[in-house]
């Protein structure tokens, strides 16, 4: 008995001598970083279980721990680094001893391969396409479901309109040819950060993983490579982000690394939605903070940018993003949501090493002044918000009526001109992002139309008016339909874009002939655009004449070059007199007619057909 109790103690301890000992670090955040960076101060983020009470030592020239910050959370650590002037791209040794348990962990500090200036954002001169990924082009149908890479694997189902459809970044990079000859500068591509959740998260507003590229999308390479490959095409790449909340799958959610690092830690409470509140002189506390601090929705828990250790891990996340893969810009979602002096401050460190950066955020309101009291420089907002671009949500929301009415003294244009009278309300007009519809709006087309004539008006208008054009995938292709019922019935997909496809809207042989038209003009507008007058539309003065007898006139004007628009609002043919343009457009004066490629006399009395557009030009 003796013998037998004896070779199993002596199994037991070779035994657990020979078994691996457990690592430490399981993780650590960012994945790497930069010498040279403006901000010489790094925060990693460590992950691993006990990883709390390790003890880190690092001897590295030029970088030093200064703080080892030890939450709540048993399984986090935020190590806090100085990396000097003098410090040298190479490979870190940190040294962690947790009892008995060592672990050393590489960290790569790398150089930078161009300076902060020369990261370019996107501006008036530039027209954004809007992509949703898993909606555009399916490039690698090997992705479209991953049991073995994913906690909540969902197979690709395009018969139902919530579900993922498989689109990916190789689909986008595939029609790159398309995107291209369209004629727009720049895409901003809905998000593409992991997002494994129950469901799917087809969309990508549910991210669980923040250094990673979904995996049903593709790889960080993948993606980096698209953006370069479009660079190199001098097309702009907007990247979607999303810091007010995170998908309830979020390892942060099921294991908090502080007890404040989502609001309302407790549980659930829903957002109120009224982003009034924001701005009320009277608001109540309770209101105030049930718009800003409660859950957009169950499944996307509100994060508090408040807490030091996530706000400085959110502006760490956005600079690896724009240093690693070298996007133009970040589109920042449900932007009023999150905490105000928080997202100025992220935005100013961002600006910090990138001056040339841009950033739009989403504030979505139905009204001008409330627009305008989110962009930088405003007078009426106590806070300055930082927020370089706003959106014209009501443009978006109002556009249907603006463009669709017959123009009367009241209604049509009319609208429209009231509309941009109340620019004085924005410290940088150009500065805001114009739009008919988008990802969460219903498509200004309710349905398939009889003609293009108001459609074309309001294509002409939101690619000739002030701010930053952004046109939605399938505006060319006459992609109509409300959200009513499902948000996937605004998020169609590109047919041809997906195995299987009969026709190929890719194509013109694809395309219907209405299609073509939409098609041709949108493009003709796009490449004309982008050409002589793209400087004076992007940094020319606006003069507009009020509609009368339904038609609309503006002037965009830079130094001796003049572009006029004029639109008749109706869908009857008009005999009007020009004396009120005189100041812009005198008599016996001619243009060219971009759209007809006719000259045009300006005569004291001419005609215009029903929605007749012209687009004069001096030059």
């Amino acid at each position: 008995m003796k013998k037998i109790l004896f070779a199993i103690l002596l199994l037991s301890v070779i035994s657990a001598w020979a078994a691996p000992k457990r690592q430490i670090v399981d993780k650590v955040e960012p994945p790497y970083w930069w010498v040279g960076m403006a901000d010489d101060t790094l925060q990693l983020m460590v992950y691993g279980q006990g990883v709390r009470d390790a003890n880190v030592q690092l001897d590295y020239p030029g970088v030093t721990i200064v703080s080892a910050e030890r939450p709540e959370g048993m399984n986090y650590l935020f190590l806090y680094l100085t990396v000097s002037k003098d410090a040298r791209p190479g490979d870190l040794k940190l040294r962690f001893a947790l009892g008995k348990r060592k672990q050393i962990v590489t960290y790569h500090l790398l150089s930078r391969d161009r300076s902060s200036e020369s990261y370019q954002g996107f501006d008036a001169s530039d027209v954004l396409y809007l992509i949703m990924p898993d909606r555009f082009a399916d490039g690698d149908t090997t992705n479209n479901n991953l049991p073995d890479r994913l906690k909540h694997p969902v197979t690709a189902d395009r018969a139902n309109p919530n579900a993922r459809h498989g689109g990916d970044i190789r689909g986008m990079m595939n029609h790159l040819d398309y995107i291209d000859s369209l004629g727009v500068t720049a895409v901003w591509v809905n998000p593409v950060f992991t997002n494994d959740m129950p469901g799917g998260s087809y969309h990508g507003y549910a991210t669980t993983d923040y250094y990673s590229i979904d995996p049903r999308f593709g790889t960080n390479k993948e993606w980096n490579d698209f953006v370069k490959a479009c660079q190199q095409r001098g097309i702009k790449v907007v990247m979607d982000m999303i810091f007010n909340h995170v998908g309830s799958a979020h390892p942060w959610f099921t294991d908090r690394p502080t007890a404040d690092w989502f609001n309302f830690p407790d549980g659930y409470r829903q957002t109120n939605y009224r982003l009034s509140t924001l701005y009320d002189p009277y608001v109540s506390d309770y209101d105030l903070k049930h718009t800003v601090d409660g859950w957009f929705v169950k499944e996307m828990p509100d994060l508090n940018q408040r807490n030091p250790h996530l706000l400085k891990y959110l502006i760490q996340n956005s600079i690896w993003w724009i240093e690693s893969s070298k996007i133009n810009g970040i589109r920042m979602d449900t932007y009023p949501y999150a905490d105000m002096k928080a997202m100025a401050q992220w935005i100013d460190a961002v600006e910090r090493e990138y001056p040339n950066f841009n950033i739009v955020g989403e504030c979505w309101y139905n009204n001008e002044g409330a627009e305008a009291f989110w962009q930088r420089g405003t007078k009426v907002n106590p806070v300055d918000p930082r927020l370089t671009t706003v959106m014209d949500f009501k443009l978006a929301i109002d556009g249907r009526k603006y463009f669709m009415e017959q123009t009367d003294p009241w209604n049509g244009l009319n609208h429209l001109y009231d509309h941009l009278t109340l620019d004085y309300l924005f410290p940088d007009p150009q500065k805001i992002l114009t739009f008919l519809d988008n990802h969460d709006t219903d498509r200004f087309l309710p349905a398939l139309p009889d003609s293009l004539h108001q459609w074309k008006q309001a294509q002409t208008f939101l690619l000739t008016s002030r701010g930053i054009p952004q046109i939605y995938y399938g505006t060319e292709l006459l992609m109509n339909g409300s959200k009513e019922g499902s948000d996937g019935y605004i998020r169609l997909d590109v047919p041809g874009g997906f195995p299987g496809d009969i026709v190929d809207q890719f194509t013109e042989a694809g395309r219907t002939p209405m299609q073509n038209e939409a098609y041709d003009f949108l493009s003709k507008l796009l490449r004309w655009r982008k050409g002589e007058a793209n400087e004076v539309i992007a940094r020319g003065s606006l003069k507009h004449f009020m509609p009368q007898n339904g038609v609309y006139v503006y002037r965009r004007k830079l130094g001796d070059k003049e572009i006029h628009v004029l639109m008749n609002g109706n869908d009857a043919p008009l005999d009007i007199t020009m004396e009120r343009t005189l100041e812009t457009l005198p008599y016996g004066s001619r243009w060219t007619d971009i759209i007809t490629g006719s000259e045009v006399t300006i005569e004291p009395q001419m005609h215009f057909a029903p929605r007749q557009i012209m687009i004069l030009q001096n030059f």
